[in-house]
């Protein structure tokens, strides 16, 4: 490595993959198990054979390349004495050091669009977030660009890491775990594997999560997470409330938006905890709920939680949109510029109704809130690993879902990886 001498302080877990020789290892870990930090020590590791050797890093998204991977190589890079310039127009980090490589860093979003270059080595982070078949997409065109034949390496060995949380026996479960084909070896690792973790840290994740992520989320175990229904945790007994409008008190409506299918679910807030008290099913489109809401609560401050899409969607005319109608009704709007995934919203719900610390926060008034009680029991997943839009359940749970993701979302507490270089 050009003599430069660095030492490591790895878990066993991440000690463990460092010394796999086997052309696609993969590390499979619950939260604060050191996976990106571990993704970009052995990407640095990958770099040091050659000052030709290109390196791709790739994450599901360009947020993630800004805010979590571009980052962590600079931070890193800057530890290890390594000059580099990040060109930030073509997401590549160009090293000026004696026997570094450089580093290419592109998006899974469209597998297409992965052309262009040939890698010496690469790094998938997250790939198990991404739909099945998008993944194998990523994968055969990752592996296609990973031939590379850099300047001073005699026997160059190009192989493909992956580093993911294990999210149900999707791509990463059958690919590693089932019937690995020869060269593919997973190093599965458990939260509680890093000794550096805050001590309430795997108690802050059993008070934020439901308890059928816990296995995956805190031991790094593949779990069934598409099998029943999608709302497993909501029991009609458990979750059950007695509660309604009072007077003038201030409401919050997630809202759905679909044509002549509008759903707009009704919660008022108990202390900190919601309650669903009322909802409207079937509305036309967004001014006939914007009427029906006025009616029902002309005193009550009205706060909607709607689906993002509203904002381009327009109901009426050409020149207003959903969002823009909520506000011009005098409603307050409670919207990011793009929705949560799927499975965050869902997860978010799971966990307000029971999480894995066995604490229930979210009810629901079935009596005044017919159709969402039971779209909460009966809706699937569908063959794809997708809640099952078919049956007409989805639009009350979206609905509701807004609101519950958008006010008490999932929060991950965030922890220094273990990992150290020192020169």
């Amino acid at each position: 490595m050009s003599g430069r001498t660095v030492t490591t302080t790895l878990t066993p877990p991440q000690g463990k993959f460092f010394s796999l020789q086997c052309k696609y290892p993969a590390f499979v870990g619950g939260f604060g198990t050191g996976k990106t930090e571990t993704m970009a020590v052995s990407a640095f590791r990958d770099a040091s054979h050659s000052s030709d050797a290109l390196i791709a890093m790739y994450e599901p998204t360009y947020d993630l390349i800004r805010l979590i991977l571009a980052p962590r190589m600079e931070q890193k890079l800057s530890e290890f004495g390594v000059r580099y310039k990040y060109n930030k127009s073509e997401n590549i980090i160009y090293t000026a050091s004696s026997g570094i490589g450089d580093f290419v860093l592109r998006t899974l979003d469209n597998p297409a669009r992965i052309v262009g270059y040939e890698s010496y080595r690469s790094h998938i982070d997250e790939i198990d977030t991404l739909k099945e078949k998008h993944a194998e997409e990523v994968w055969i065109k990752v592996i296609a660009r990973n031939r590379q034949r850099p300047n001073g390496v005699p026997q160059p060995f190009n192989r493909v890491g992956v580093y993911t949380t294990p999210e149900g026996f999707r791509f990463v479960y059958k690919t590693w775990k089932r019937n690995p084909k020869p060269g593919y070896e997973m190093v599965q690792a458990s939260t509680y594997s890093n000794p550096f973790l805050p001590d309430d840290y795997a108690d802050t994740l059993r008070g934020s999560y439901p308890a059928q992520l816990i296995e995956a989320y805190l031991n790094g175990d593949f779990v069934n997470l598409t099998s029943g229904t999608v709302y497993h945790c909501y029991d009609r007994k458990l979750n059950a409330s007695i509660e309604r409008v009072q007077a003038e008190e201030a409401i919050h409506v997630g809202m759905d938006f679909n044509v002549g299918k509008m759903a707009a679910i009704i919660h008022v807030l108990r202390g900190n905890e919601p309650h669903a008290v009322d909802e409207v099913t079937q509305g036309y489109d967004t001014p006939d709920v914007i009427k029906t809401l006025r009616n029902r609560y002309p005193k009550n401050t009205i706060n909607v939680y709607p689906d993002a899409s509203g904002n381009s969607r327009k109901s009426v005319n050409a020149s207003e949109t959903d969002l823009s109608l909520l506000r011009a009704a005098g409603f307050s709007v409670h919207v990011d510029g793009t929705n949560p995934s799927v499975k965050d919203r869902i997860n978010s719900v799971n966990a307000m109704f029971l999480n894995a610390a066995g604490e229930r926060r979210y009810r629901v008034n079935a009596d005044s809130c017919p159709v969402y009680a039971e779209s909460l029991e009966q809706q699937i997943w569908a063959e794809n690993g997708e809640p099952d839009k078919t049956a007409g359940f989805d639009h009350t749970n979206d609905g509701g879902g807004y609101f519950i993701v958008k006010r008490f979302p999932i929060i991950r507490p965030t922890v220094q990886t273990p990992i150290s270089f020192r020169r």
